[in-house]
């Protein structure tokens, strides 16, 4: 810490959506939307961190006394492509969210009949970026627009009332691996955004904001420092990059640096602050990146600047150094404790690297910090000097395999945590995984692999060293006293994200599909709700009409995380935008049976095929598809799919981009005998899948009739 000096798979017969040139597909009864006025604290929910940025609502018409008659008004099924995971937003009657590649939707709140859809058309322009599989976590209103991001690396505003671009700005390079899939974030008069790519490519990151009015640049700060050869950048930042190269040795910027702002910012209207959590290094690896050592600023850090002119007011690194993915890129909150007697205003962050940290908002000072979660990289943090107390097996010396948690999901991942002013208690989606790390056989062979979807200088583990299987629960935790107040165990290695309310009620969906409302001061369950789909995206909560309303996204898209055998159905399990209010009785419809697992007995798998495609599957397929094909819901499980079936028609989805439009990357570099190594792995796995379903009907036909036997007796 320290002082500034300054397509989803189409099926055969599948129609894909057709929209306007421009975008909008306007629909018929197409009714005006107000701009938002001065309304009830709480009447709208207009960005990812709801009001005052806390993921909380002061509303408390919903409380604990009678939400157990909360019940659903209505259900808008979705079907343009997957990752329908976005924070939905709510402004004076209408309910914007993101499906797929951005796609922005209008619907009327009070009905859910959609008012206005606009595509940007992303998955066409993004090329090699769609291989970072992720659509958009979020989107923000301001002034009469609809911001949002793309994985191709557009800012995009459109009028909030027709659906209609306004402007949009390319603001990553369209060549390097970059992509944008958090929300953007509004600043007083500037929308800011950040990016992804760390993990896929040498790219540097910086944060940029742009006039909300005119989508002008405004300011850019680079979070990394560039090759010292070019000098300043000419932007915002360049006053602290010196300070920053100073920490990093060797040719590192050869590696881009990473250190990107893929999701959490908050801002501070009354003293003007942005705070910004930045990634991991480019490559995870230190060893490779910056092989003297170093903190190699500004990795895994929160940093605070004027929101104004972006310049640099004070960071608090996280994990100076950082070697494995513990990112600070999770949730930034705002809030007032009383620390010692006296009210202080602070920054709350739970990060990946699992210590929750109480951080002074006018000097990055570290106030205290202690672990939420099972950790053995550290014990504990100084709070001097606010660096980690390292254990000495922490960085793998030697390079030698050792298994570490948190793993790199982190004890706290992308989904939201909440904080209650009411309870003065914070409620965290938390994890316990592990994870190996080791070198790779050798660092100075490092180099990012074009196509290649993670490239983190992490080697492979010894098939031995296997970590048992993770959990999950939801926390509450007490951020003055740095203690757990209560937790309940959840289905599944990850579970969905938070949203606090004033009437001490905590909104929580789970893989399992269930959600829930717990009392936010014992945890006990309350109400709950089958959404037929795994919940990871937030609950939203508004009022309209002088009646509460509870709105969510259903749409899973966590890999082999639900817990139920078998895994969401990507063919036939619909994902769903979800609105509740007291005393709603409508019903969502049965649940699809399963799509069985596709069979042609005339096909011969070749096992050598199939042992050189699980390794590049592996490296290229399972980001979506699951390791092993165990997809959990936002791909296709390709043992059900017809594609792999026939060379012709998996080679014209991998090499000729058949399915980009549905979200499916184009992989034109692979080559025939690459593509029948897939196919030939596919069709092995879905052949163990059919064997293991008949042994299962034969096991429960002998457990009938022993149970008939022993009746009989």
């Amino acid at each position: 810490m320290t002082a500034s000096p300054q397509g989803r798979q189409v099926r055969s017969g599948a129609i894909v959506l057709a929209v306007a040139a421009v975008g909008i597909a306007a629909v018929a009864g197409m009714q005006p939307i107000k701009a938002p006025a001065a309304a009830t604290p709480g009447q709208n929910w207009t960005d990812y961190g709801g009001p005052d940025a806390q993921h909380y609502s002061p509303l408390d018409q919903i409380n604990r006394a009678n939400v157990s008659q909360l019940g659903m008004i209505w259900s808008l099924d979705l079907d343009d492509g997957p990752n329908a995971m976005s924070v939905p937003l709510a402004v004076d009657g209408v309910v914007y969210f993101t499906t797929g590649y951005s796609l922005i939707h209008a619907v009327d709140a009070r009905t859910g009949k959609e008012l206005w859809r606009y595509d940007p058309k992303a998955p066409e322009a993004a090329g090699h970026k769609m291989r970072a599989a992720w659509g958009s976590r979020g989107i923000a209103y301001a002034r009469g627009k609809i911001f949002t991001g793309t994985i191709d690396g557009r800012l995009v505003a459109v009028d909030a009332k027709t659906g209609a671009l306004a402007w949009e700005k390319q603001t990553l390079s369209k060549t390097d691996e970059s992509y944008i899939s958090g929300p953007p974030w509004i600043a007083g008069d500037k929308v800011v955004i950040g990016f992804g790519g760390g993990d896929f490519g040498p790219v540097r990151g910086y944060v940029t904001a742009y006039d909300i009015a005119t989508g002008d640049k405004a300011w850019r700060f680079y979070t990394v420092p560039g090759d010292p050869a070019k000098g300043p950048d000419g932007e915002a930042s360049d006053d602290v990059m010196a300070m920053a190269a100073k920490t990093w040795t060797g040719d590192f910027w050869k590696y881009g640096g990473g250190g990107t702002v893929w999701h959490a910012m908050a801002y501070d209207a009354k003293r003007e602050l942005l705070f910004f959590g930045t990634g991991n290094g480019a490559p995870w690896n230190r060893k490779i990146r910056s092989p003297g050592g170093g903190d190699t600023l500004f990795v895994c850090s929160i940093i605070a600047v004027d929101a104004k002119t972006g310049k640099y007011r004070w960071h608090y690194q996280v994990n100076p150094g950082e070697s494995w993915d513990y990112n600070s890129a999770m949730d930034i909150e705002l809030a007032t404790l009383d620390i010692g007697g006296k009210p202080r205003d602070v920054v709350m962050h739970a990060p990946k690297n699992g210590f929750y940290y109480v951080i002074d908002r006018d000097t990055g000072k570290l106030i205290s910090a202690e672990n939420f979660a099972p950790v053995n990289w550290a014990t504990g943090i100084d709070l001097k000097t606010g660096r980690p107390n390292e254990t000495p097996w922490a960085r793998f010396p030697d390079g030698k395999p050792v298994v570490l948690w948190p793993s790199p999901v982190g004890a706290h991942a992308a989904e939201a945590m909440a904080y209650s002013p009411r309870t003065q208690l914070t409620y965290i989606p938390a994890y316990d995984q592990k994870r190996v790390y080791v070198d790779p056989p050798s660092l100075k062979d490092f180099s990012f692999k074009p196509g290649q979807v993670i490239n983190n200088g992490i080697g492979t583990p010894p098939p031995t060293m296997i970590p048992p299987a993770g959990t999950s629960e939801l926390l509450a935790w007490d951020p003055v006293r740095q203690k757990k107040v209560w937790s309940v165990p959840q289905v599944g290695q990850r579970t969905g994200s938070v949203t606090a309310t004033g009437g001490d009620l905590v909104f929580q969906g789970q893989a399992d599909g269930m959600l829930q409302a717990f009392d936010a001061r014992t945890g006990k369950s309350l109400w709950r709700f089958d959404t037929q789909n795994g919940v990871q995206a937030q609950p939203i909560t508004y009022l309209l009409d002088g009646k509460q309303y509870v709105t969510v996204m259903a749409s899973w898209r966590a890999m082999g995380a639900s817990g139920r055998v078998p895994e969401y159905d990507y063919y036939t399990t619909r994902r769903r935008v979800i609105t509740f209010a007291l005393g709603g009785a409508a019903k969502l419809p049965p649940v699809a049976p399963v799509t069985p697992v596709a069979n042609d007995p005339t096909f011969k798998v070749d096992p050598a095929l199939a042992d050189a495609g699980k390794p590049i599957f592996g490296a290229h397929c399972a980001i979506c598809h699951g390791p092993a094909t165990m997809s959990g819901g936002a791909a296709p499980d390709l043992k059900r799919a017809g594609a792999p079936l026939s060379f012709d028609a998996i080679k014209a989805v991998l090499h000729d981009g058949l399915l980009v439009p549905r979200g499916m990357p184009r992989f034109a570099e692979f080559s025939d005998a690459e593509i029948a190594s897939i196919q030939h792995y596919i069709r092995q796995q879905a052949r163990a899948a059919l064997a293991a379903q008949t042994s299962d009907a034969a096991r429960a036909k002998l457990a009938q009739e022993a149970r008939k036997l022993h009746v009989d007796q």
